[in-house]
């Protein structure tokens, strides 16, 4: 049956197709800083539940010994650590996942990192994401991280912020359109929440969408959401940056080419990275077992991998339990690589070490990330990058004498070109390493890194969900049709004598788009116009259903709803 159109839709489609934050600046702004506001609140409550759980668990039960990054520690440390219980700490992830992978049965789209499902609910779902993702993804990520699970917590805020940001646009009432500004100010605001990098989680918030753009026109929303959480985090927690480094880190030209070399490794390393992933990835979607029970499995294989490690590690240094950042996010094995340690051999043999992890690390990342546990790729990306460049400073110290050289520097660079490598996103991934260390000494090497990492990895992806760019994302090849079609494709040919009276008084030019045209019939309250050619001469009407037409034409081509009343 045809479908007939009405003025409402033509309305509609209209402002679908005009920017939202050019029509209601001051709405969406407003609308943003609640998104931040709340998402804000989550993230601290997010945060502290989680680390309750995991001294609880890992540190009570355990006697683990995780290691923190200088500014990851809020709640005030137990004066009794446990008994180091080996047996029970391999148990533990396994347990962990087998709670998240029963909690996720309510909401399907919570299982993994979270990363894939925003990014497909922003171009796919009309920035729709359920109202109970938010709190499912949170209570799985609790008992996945809480027990140790390897990944990290800034992945769930992601999809948590984004279901959040959605949930206030269905309650305030907006548009498509503006709903999923309102989805991408709430995932800047989840990692600025978890993360204390207000203008880097803004920035990713909008470029993790594509593999080459930016979602522009929820740049400044997504600031303001960001600023708004960052704030409210800040004003509980206290402000500070993640990691600490004594001193700064002078840029010395002569560096640049072991930043190049330090880039093509991490290329490599984030081939190899990947392709553990995707493996485990295969393996357990072959198995047979209930898709809420492959967490657990793969919870289990990373517990009986890693606790062999600690013991001997453990041993070694006459601290048995010592945290290696292997459990959990990690970050705390970033410091070390960072600042150093105590505990951390010299020489050659603190060098083998830092690599050594990175490559357990890469291994317990995939274990859990890739059996579906709801565990974030974000902070096991950051770590692994983070070690191996540690690994990689140290070899350069001992290899050219030269006292100017940095580890720590070394170790921030390759953390934020591992990310921005396989997500895509240099420029949000150079500003976050900058925040994270409280300072753009390295703002140069990183833009060298980046750039490099960006070139060599264009064939590989961290998140399978992005889109190349806007043009071919269904989002605005719906939305955009009104500005990219000309009135001279959809307009009806026809003699100057078959032109009603009434519009001869109103034309537009046969070369004009679409949305002109629209514009001009619903100000002067046309059902249809006239069409002229570049001498005036009239050639052709156009009505309003011809414009609708072409707007479903474009709906059903990228398989989206158009969300719009339609009669008939």
């Amino acid at each position: 049956m045809k479908r007939a159109v009405s003025r409402e839709f033509l309305t509609t489609i209209l402002r679908d197709a005009t920017p939202p934050e050019l029509r209601v600046v001051g709405r969406t702004l407003y609308h943003a800083a609640i998104v931040g506001v709340a998402s804000g609140l989550m993230g601290a409550g997010f945060f502290a539940v989680l680390e309750f759980v995991q001294r609880l668990l890992l540190e009570g039960l355990g006697g683990y010994r995780p290691l923190r990054a200088s500014g990851e520690t809020f709640l005030p440390e137990v004066g009794h650590l446990a008994h180091f219980r080996p047996w029970l700490l391999a148990l533990l992830p396994a347990l962990g996942a087998l709670v998240g992978g029963i909690c996720s049965q309510l909401a399907p789209e919570t299982y993994g990192g979270g990363g894939d499902a925003m990014i497909n609910a922003f171009h796919h779902g009309d920035g729709h994401i359920r109202k109970r993702v938010s709190w499912v993804k949170a209570l799985a990520s609790i008992f996945t991280l809480g027990t140790g699970g390897s990944g990290g917590r800034e992945g769930p805020t992601m999809q948590i912020g984004g279901a959040l940001g959605s949930l206030c646009g269905r309650l305030l009432g907006v548009d498509v359109a503006e709903r999923r500004i309102l989805m991408v100010s709430g995932v800047a605001a989840g990692i600025a929440a978890v993360f204390r990098t207000p203008l880097g989680a803004a920035l990713l918030a909008v470029e993790v969408l594509y593999r080459d753009d930016f979602e522009s026109d929820a740049l400044i929303p997504a600031v303001l959401a960001s600023v708004t959480a960052y704030s409210v985090v800040i004003s509980i927690f206290g402000e500070s940056t993640l990691f600490a480094h004594p001193g700064r880190f002078p840029f010395v030209i002569q560096h640049l080419w072991l930043y190049g070399v330090l880039a093509l490794l991490v290329c490599a390393l984030a081939v190899a990275f990947l392709s553990a992933l995707r493996g485990v990835q295969r393996i357990t979607s072959g198995l047979t077992i209930p898709m809420w029970a492959r967490p657990a499995l793969g919870g289990l294989a990373m517990g009986v991998f890693c606790v062999p490690i600690v013991v001997f590690i453990g041993w070694r240094l006459a601290q048995p339990g010592q945290g290696l950042g292997l459990f959990g996010g990690g970050y705390g094995a970033v410091q070390v690589a960072i600042t150093g340690a105590g505990w951390l051999p010299g020489g050659w043999s603190g060098a083998a070490l830092l690599l050594f992890l990175c490559l357990a690390k890469l291994v317990a990342s995939s274990l859990t990330i890739g059996s579906g546990g709801s565990a974030g790729d974000f902070a096991p990306v950051l770590v692994i990058g983070g070690l191996f460049g540690g690994a990689f400073g140290r070899v350069a110290q001992l290899l050219i004498h030269d006292p100017r050289i940095d580890p720590g520097a070394f170790a921030l660079v390759a953390m934020g070109t591992l990310y921005g490598g396989i997500s895509h996103t240099p420029l949000s991934s150079l500003v976050l390493v900058c925040e994270l260390a409280g300072s753009y000494d390295l703002l140069v090497p990183l833009m060298l890194t980046e750039g490099i990492a960006f070139v060599a990895l264009r064939r590989r992806a961290l998140y399978h969900a992005q889109v190349k760019s806007r043009r071919e994302s269904p989002v605005h090849r719906t939305t955009d049709v009104l500005r990219t079609t000309r009135v001279g494709a959809v307009m009806r040919m026809i003699s100057v004598s078959g032109v009603p009276i009434a519009t001869r008084e109103f034309s537009v030019g046969v070369d004009a788009d679409l949305r002109t045209a629209a514009e001009t019939m619903l100000a002067n309250k046309l059902r249809e116009i006239q069409v002229t050619d570049a001498t005036g001469k009239v050639i052709g009407l156009l009505d309003e259903a011809d414009i609708s037409r072409c707007y479903l034409d474009a709906a059903d081509r990228t398989n989206t709803s158009a969300s719009i009343p339609i009669k008939g």
